[in-house]
């Protein structure tokens, strides 16, 4: 199993737990697989009011897909398969209120995660980038769900910087992407603080206000996301200049990212 789930009863709060240290915490498809049906599961489970989910570790919240995994294609450009389009919990339908509380680096395909949950929390270490471009990739769906989030100009800023520039908690609190800054190791119970509080309030007010706060940005967020696997399929280099563009970070002279 890639995730581990901990409830508790008392507060009515799960802790949703990407366990994949070693990779990261990237993704790869059983752990999307557990992600799409644990949203699912938690739907019908009425001693979860409330959800925290985080990632195993301090290096990472979550790195996007992983990049061993290979995801077949079919021949259209207008049809793109992406296996992380279902990990998230509005995706599966569930309207519970979900925190996320990051450690170390979130970017790519953890947007997918973050886009989705009410509000993030995040260490003081922590830090938010988007690699697609530096890696001959279209940033269509992680930018569309950030775009929710923070201003224009600065999500715009984050796709197109690629690996060049990481976003500080710092700075990702100054431009609403993250509510609340913690110490470092204090994103998950800052978070849990938070997502106790709201579960010891009625459900159905709970929910039905999660609802009303996506309705309001949901018809422009559904026309943007489905111009995204045109764009994809026009602008991604082939797999294997990706995979070349890849295996070639980090190489002498590329210089540390910046953080900002």
């Amino acid at each position: 199993m890639a995730l581990r789930v901990e409830r508790d009863k008392e507060s009515g709060v799960a802790l949703v737990t990407l366990d994949r240290p070693a990779k990261l915490n990237a993704i790869d498809l059983e752990t999307a697989g557990e992600l799409a049906a644990l949203w699912g599961a938690l739907r019908y489970d009425e001693n979860v009011r409330a959800v925290v989910l985080t990632g195993a570790g301090t290096r990472a919240f979550c790195t996007g897909i992983d990049r061993g995994v290979t995801v077949p294609q079919p021949p259209s450009p207008y049809a793109v398969d992406d296996p992380l389009l279902r990990i998230g919990p509005k995706a599966n339908d569930l309207w519970k209120p979900v925190v996320a509380a990051v450690e170390g680096m979130a970017c790519g395909g953890a947007f997918y995660l973050l886009g989705e949950a009410e509000f993030v929390v995040a260490s003081r270490e922590a830090t938010f980038f988007d690699p697609h471009t530096a890696y001959g990739m279209v940033s269509a769906y992680e930018a569309v769900a950030m775009a929710q989030r923070m201003p224009f100009g600065e999500v715009a800023r984050m796709a197109l910087m690629g690996t060049a520039e990481r976003v500080g908690a710092e700075r990702a609190y100054a431009v609403g992407l993250v509510s609340e800054v913690t110490e470092p190791g204090g994103a998950v119970a800052a978070a849990l603080r938070a997502a106790t509080v709201i579960a010891g309030y009625p459900t159905e007010a709970v929910q039905g206000t999660v609802r009303a706060v996506w309705s309001a940005k949901e018809a422009a967020r559904t026309q943007a996301m489905a111009h995204a696997p045109a764009l994809i399929a026009l602008g991604n280099l082939p797999p294997d200049r990706q995979a070349e563009l890849f295996e070639g970070r980090g190489r002498a002279g590329d210089g540390p990212p910046r953080v900002r």
